[in-house]
């Protein structure tokens, strides 16, 4: 758990991701690769800074919609995605957080209350428990929501989505300078940055790098897209060493239907899935029924990484976490 840009990259898979956690039953399966243990279950936890930050206030920042929007409040704080709520917690401001979107789900943010339908923002919910702040991003909505918010008197700031490794630190500094604790978000850039270069350094040298395809699945809903060059993953994939199969391959949107034509071309070694939709069409062995993958290398291999739906493409404080368990579970024979 995050319309393919038709959907729109982050956009469109948190939306998607929304009605994936609110309504995808689990099974049992038979795991990840090869039935290897699930790598990203320590994922389900944010990991504070060790400080907790006194904000210094008020400040005046450029909201991403253009708007000047000054923040002399962060008593009360409502981040509107998952992934801005993550960075808010792990700021070590999550004492202030009253809200979240149902895309948040490591376990500290797991008793507050959902302001979120299907990843629509609701106005009414959010304007509710009084927010002194409320943190969006441009994928956030609807319009009216957003409006509503704002004329009721609430500052509200809109950031650029995370999508890709380049992401990660200028996400962390536009939220942590919203809030008043600029030095917090430096700590933290630097602490993400160092974990994620730590990762880098320990993929293994090989001579073939893997060809590894991305799958979008919600089999409750009969959806099965594979990723193109706009998916969100391929910087992932190529810190990991991988290619990504579906960006090589020549696809040039975020994603599109998958065919057996398609999956050919793109002949993946390795397949990457969100845990909660490899859960909806069975685990591996259902995935290798849908037309195509069984053909593939991967299929062949039964070769699927799966990682937590809600941190895949979060590019955030956790985004170490999630390359680990890629590299982890995508070269584990080389280990």
């Amino acid at each position: 758990m995050r319309k393919p840009r038709s959907l729109r990259t982050v956009g469109a898979l948190a939306a998607v991701l929304a009605l994936t956690l609110a309504g995808c039953g689990t099974s049992d399966d038979d795991g990840p690769a090869r039935g290897g243990p699930r790598a990203e279950a320590a994922a389900d936890r944010v990991e504070p800074l060790q400080a907790v930050p006194a904000p210094k206030l008020p400040v005046t920042v450029r909201s991403a919609d253009g708007k000047r929007v000054t923040v002399a409040d962060t008593s009360r704080i409502v981040p509107l995605t998952g992934s801005l709520n993550e960075i808010v917690f792990t700021l070590g401001l999550g004492g202030r957080v009253v809200a979240r979107d149902i895309t948040a789900t490591f376990q500290q943010a797991a008793k507050l209350p959902v302001v979120t339908r299907a990843h629509d923002v609701s106005a009414e919910s959010v304007l509710s428990l009084k927010p002194t702040v409320v943190l969006a991003d441009t994928t956030t909505g609807p319009a009216e929501a957003i409006d509503q918010i704002r004329a009721a008197g609430i500052p509200l700031v809109v950031l650029e989505p995370a999508k890709s490794l380049a992401d990660v630190s200028p996400r962390i500094e536009a939220v942590a300078a919203a809030l008043g604790v600029p030095k917090a978000g430096a700590e933290l850039t630097s602490r993400t940055q160092q974990r994620i270069s730590k990762v880098r350094k320990s993929v293994p040298a090989e001579a073939r790098k893997p060809r590894v395809a991305f799958l979008y699945l919600r089999g409750s809903a009969s959806v099965y897209l594979l990723g193109g060059r706009e998916s969100g993953a391929g910087s992932l994939l190529e810190a990991a060493g991988a290619i990504d199969a579906g960006k090589a391959s020549g696809l040039k949107k975020d994603f599109t239907a998958i065919t057996s034509e398609a999956l050919a071309k793109a002949a993946p070694d390795a397949i990457l899935v969100m845990s909660k939709g490899l859960d909806s069409v069975g685990g591996t062995d259902g995935l290798v029924k849908i037309p195509g993958v069984a053909e593939t290398p991967a299929g062949l291999d039964r070769r699927v990484v799966s990682i937590e739906d809600g941190v895949l493409l979060n590019y955030g404080p956790r985004t170490d976490r999630v390359l680990k368990s890629l590299v982890d579970q995508l070269y584990e024979d080389a280990k």
